[in-house]
């Protein structure tokens, strides 16, 4: 779309709590983004998340065509980066290609209308945490710093992460927000579940885990939320794979009744194998919280 400014795009934060699909829904007749997100609408989700992970599967004019229709109609849109992202990687060239992965993603994103780029940010590799930490910090202001020469506001979210091996505890990702700007948790609940074998899973660890973001990041951290659920399996090893959420042990009944207590506010996106499915359950819980699954 030639002549379209995009420096005009401001990001816009959610006024309350959003339920939307992990990618396009399944029951969208056409696999395009522009479809999803007008079947998304029918279905009465208010999101969904650009699906970035093998590759940034739009262009400029494209994404600007995403841009209009969300902003017609105040639909919110985020984004899940490239699965092949490691900030620790011991290769220079492969951090460096992290980086550019990080970059590229938020630049379509934000032209698109997205006003959040989450990732799983890198691996321990069998060094000490806090060394791990330092250089994801470093490799992370690298990627802000680039983002702010260019303008591009988008909230930039490190996830926290499903296994042990990789960086990602919560504690790990609020203080990366700290320490640098534009920097906001993204927080994956089945794999805060699965990390830790199966805790974090009573209404007790859900207000904990709130109450640590409060902390950590005042008031602006329950107003300013990027959350990933889904049913989940897990071993002693961490997250296995993604389940519906009436065939996993993952209490989200009650860890949507602490987010109501808690009053949060931002986007939930759901990545369950039955994505609009288990979004409009999620959606329904906080509006009813009964046993919605009883219902259908």
């Amino acid at each position: 779309m030639a002549g379209f400014d995009f420096s005009a795009i401001k990001v816009r934060l959610p006024e309350k709590l959003n339920f939307g699909t992990g990618g396009i829904p399944l029951s969208t007749p056409a696999p395009t983004t522009l479809a999803g997100i007008s079947q998304a609408r029918k279905l009465g989700l208010d999101a969904m998340e650009l699906e970035f992970v093998h590759s940034v599967n739009l262009n400029e004019a494209t994404a600007s065509e995403v841009y209009s229709s969300v902003s017609k109609n105040s639909f919110i849109l985020t984004c899940h980066g490239s699965y092949y992202i490691n900030l620790n990687a011991k290769e220079p060239q492969k951090r460096g290609a992290s980086r550019s992965r990080i970059l590229q993603a938020a630049d379509i994103a934000r032209k698109a209308g997205a006003w959040s780029l989450t990732f799983h940010p890198a691996f321990y590799l069998g060094m000490e945490k806090e060394s791990v930490y330092a250089v994801v910090k470093e490799q992370l202001g690298k990627v802000i710093s680039e983002l702010q020469e260019k303008g591009n506001e988008i909230w930039i979210r490190p996830e926290t992460t499903g296994k042990p091996v990789q960086f990602g505890e919560l504690k790990e990702i609020i203080r990366l927000s700290n320490d640098l700007e534009q920097v906001m948790p993204c927080i994956d609940f089945a794999h805060l579940h699965a990390r830790t074998n199966g805790k974090n899973n009573s209404p007790q660890e859900f207000r904990a885990i709130l109450s640590e973001v409060e902390k950590g990041l005042g008031k602006d951290g329950l107003d300013n939320m990027h959350i990933h659920m889904s049913g989940i399996a897990y071993s002693e090893k961490g997250e296995k794979n993604h389940l519906e959420l009436e065939d996993s042990d993952f209490n989200f009944k009650d860890l949507i009744k602490v987010w109501k207590e808690f009053a949060i506010k931002g986007t939930v996106v759901c990545e369950s194998p039955n994505l609009e499915k288990d979004a409009l359950v999620m959606k329904e819980s906080l509006i009813h919280p009964v046993d919605v699954f009883a219902l259908q």
